[in-house]
């Protein structure tokens, strides 16, 4: 069973996450963005993930370590969606083999 006080943090870090995403597209609904503007706007829910993994990484496991290098490799040389994939997957490999 889930405990309470983690099923209410999980929905409002969704809560969270969702209101990022879409409160910069209601604040300037009526104003044109610049490309670079909308580009700040999409990047946004990224950043929330980050802030809710990071501090995962702030250790001295060696398997966390190697596996945020991986990621920061990844995150320098393709969009999103290949370098969370590419994150989840190296964090696994490196935990399951060095520990």
């Amino acid at each position: 069973m889930i405990d309470p006080i983690v099923a209410v943090t999980i929905l409002l870090m969704a809560g969270v996450t969702y209101l990022t995403r879409i409160g910069g597209y209601v604040l300037l609904r009526n104003r044109v963005l610049s490309k670079r503007a909308t580009a700040v706007m999409e990047a946004a829910p990224g950043c929330v993930l980050i802030s809710v993994i990071a501090p995962d990484f702030v250790s001295n496991n060696p398997a966390d370590l190697l596996a945020l290098a991986i990621t920061i490799f990844a995150a320098t040389r393709f969009s999103m969606l290949p370098t969370v994939v590419i994150g989840i997957a190296s964090a696994g490999i490196c935990r399951a083999l060095i520990g």
